[in-house]
């Protein structure tokens, strides 16, 4: 395919998510709440649309197909583990809606008396772990769109960057989620399409696995990875998923407790079908092209083979928009946490309300030019991805588990498994047959984060804060970035 013929259809689809988010924006734009969770009134559709959007993102569109076209089926493992991950998510924690929560870093604080310790550590984490993700998405559009285009790599993550950038920082938050939606209709449609003219191209099935490796077309790959590093890849999926800013964020925006489960029901229940989409993608690559000198580039590969020219641009624009999808959420949830929590522990106060939407959108632009810093360091994205949940996020996910459910746990156990998870995980990495025998750290850092935070918990005093003095004092401080806002109206 022409690479000026995909530019320029890619730009005019930008202009088109650009004006969009605007459009849809233009009334929801007057405080912190409007701007960073759609004023909390996010409707069952759009939820299931953005959620949709980010889970079909860049670990799908490049990390998962890449993943199949090395490994066959293992390539499932990336969709089973998002799968559970957000079904868990819809049955634990779609309750915590009613507590009109604005980060996670709140609702972890909560948990523990909203011990202020607490919820700046937390805060610091998620802003990480937030740059972390954009960074990833930033990487997976980037290599993408070089190898369709020929541009320098680093140039073509600039253009990623910008791109999303642009509406997210005009629009806010109902911006990001109505574009999901239609990036969520065009990703599915994309995705499938590639799987059935890839299928076809190849002869069938009786083909996927010619020229694999024998061992990769065994159940979910377990021949080549081994059975410990498959589960290890799905669980550190799931637990991406229970720990992730952005998943999160769907449950503060939306418009209620019964919407938001049933949008993730329904999510969990497609994703897992889906799942098996990418494999067979990156089989079919493989089989079309067994020397294909990047993995990721499996799905750019199919797209510019194997279909004809309209379907084409359409599924590559369709790839391009999985990881700007994901990226949205991901800048949005990092600003939120920006502005809710590191702004108040850099000054001691909460932004004056005229100011917040200004400020959310200078954080956006920092937020962003930092996760684009970060991945022009990286070129492998299931790589990053693993290794970063299990650090960063794999404590924040036993912290909100414990939290929820064992009365006992105070603060000095959240710290303790904040610090478990990610020294836990940062020893498997530095030890590398730790980590051949382990596949990623994320199983052992949970195990770690468990163990110290039950241990802590049980050695210090307990926690005499209620639950409900906790959420007094928390939602006072919050609401005064919006109070005399909503009082002018």
């Amino acid at each position: 395919m022409n690479s000026n013929i995909f530019l320029g259809s890619f730009f005019l689809y930008l202009l088109a998510m650009i004006w969009l988010g605007w459009w849809v924006s233009r009334n929801h734009r007057s405080n912190g709440d409007d701007f960073l969770l759609g004023g909390r009134s996010i409707p069952l559709f759009l939820t299931i649309g953005t959620t949709v959007a980010t889970m079909v993102g860049t670990g799908s569109s490049m990390g998962a197909v890449g993943f199949g076209y090395n490994n066959g089926w293992a390539g499932a493992l990336y969709g089973i583990g998002g799968a559970v991950g957000i079904l868990l998510l819809a049955v634990l924690f779609a309750s915590v809606r009613k507590l009109r929560f604005m980060t996670m870093s709140e609702e972890l604080a909560y948990y523990v008396g909203g011990n202020r310790v607490v919820r700046n550590v937390v805060a610091l984490l998620i802003y990480i772990a937030s740059i972390g993700w954009l960074g990833a998405h930033i990487l997976g559009g980037g290599m993408y769109l070089a190898w369709i285009t020929g541009i320098d790599l680093n140039t073509a993550k600039l253009v990623v960057a910008i791109g999303f950038g642009l509406y997210c920082i005009i629009g806010g938050y109902l911006a990001v989620v109505w574009t999901d939606t239609i990036q969520a209709i065009l990703l599915f449609v994309g995705f499938i399409a590639m799987a059935v003219f890839a299928l076809i191209k190849i002869g069938g099935f009786e083909h996927l696995t010619d020229h694999m490796d024998p061992a990769a077309t065994d159940a979910f790959g377990i021949g080549t990875l081994g059975l410990i590093p498959a589960i290890s890849l799905a669980v550190v999926v799931g637990v991406g998923v229970l720990a992730t800013p952005s998943f999160r964020q769907r449950i503060y925006s939306a418009d209620s407790v019964s919407s938001v489960r049933r949008s993730f029901i329904f999510t969990g229940v497609l994703y897992l079908g889906f799942s098996v989409i990418p494999a067979i993608i990156g089989m079919a690559a493989h089989t079309l092209a067994p020397d294909l000198e990047n993995s990721n580039y499996a799905f750019p590969f199919l797209a510019t083979q194997v279909l004809p020219l309209g379907l084409g641009l359409l599924v590559m624009i369709a790839g391009l928009s999985a990881t700007m999808s994901s990226a949205s959420s991901d800048a949005l949830a990092g600003v939120s946490i920006m502005m809710r929590d590191i702004y108040t522990l850099v000054t001691g106060h909460m932004p004056a309300p005229e100011r917040v939407v200004r400020y959310s959108r200078f954080a956006l632009l920092f937020t962003i030019g930092l996760a684009l810093a970060f991945a022009l360091t990286s070129d492998n994205i299931i790589s990053y991805i693993t290794k970063m949940i299990a650090t960063v996020m794999a404590g924040m996910f036993v912290c909100a588990i414990l939290g929820k459910f064992w009365s006992r746990y105070n603060w000095q156990g959240a710290i303790a498994t904040l610090i478990a998870a990610s020294a836990t995980s940062l020893a498997i990495i530095a030890h590398a047959g730790w980590t051949a025998y382990w596949g990623n750290p994320s199983i052992p850092a949970v195990m770690a984060a468990l163990v110290a935070g039950v241990v802590v918990s049980l050695l210090t005093p307990r926690c005499h804060v209620t639950h409900e003095e906790a959420l007094a004092r928390l939602t006072e401080e919050r609401e005064a970035m919006n109070a005399p806002i909503r009082a002018a109206s």
